[in-house]
């Protein structure tokens, strides 16, 4: 009995399939990981790399008017700004983004803030994980300061700059 049991004690055949049965499932799992954390760094690049663009595209003067002695810069329009951003996002490759939100309450202070939210699909095997939610802002200051979203719209502001609001 005793030489019996020592002769499976000094038998490792199979100790290596073993193992690996239980480290090939881990290993798999950090691998998906590794993968998926990835995926979110090149989305939230995209996010950035095209709130760049929309804020620098926000921030030119595409046409000068002139009224008077006075030059006024003639803003590009909320709607040009959001589709510029939507152009330039990637990194789409397991997920959605929303449409660019822009926030115009502060343009009569100078600036605007720009918002773009990524929503990813996290699946494994067979089942969803949890979703995150990645959202990103930037805010724009922009070259000439319209007047008031209700001024603009009523015509006491009459600022080339009022396009931001459309």
């Amino acid at each position: 009995m005793i030489r019996r049991f020592t002769k499976i004690a000094v038998d490792d055949r199979g100790a290596a399939a073993i193992e690996a049965a239980i480290a090939l499932p881990v290993m798999i799992s950090m691998i998906y990981g590794i993968f998926t954390i990835g995926q979110m760094f090149e989305a939230n690049a995209g996010i950035q790399h095209a709130l760049g663009e929309g804020a620098r595209y926000a921030t030119l003067c595409p046409s000068l008017s002139t009224s008077g002695s006075t030059t006024v810069c003639q803003l590009h329009t909320g709607t040009e700004i959001k589709a510029r951003v939507n152009s330039k996002l990637f990194g789409t490759m397991n997920g959605t983004f929303d449409a660019p939100a822009l926030d115009t309450s502060t343009a009569n202070s100078g600036y605007v803030t720009l918002t773009v939210t990524y929503h990813p699909t996290l699946k494994f095997a067979f089942f969803t994980l949890p979703s995150p939610t990645v959202t990103r802002s930037k805010r724009i200051y922009l070259a000439d300061v319209p007047g008031t979203s209700a001024d603009c719209a009523s015509g006491v502001s009459t600022a080339a700059s009022c396009t931001i609001y459309s």
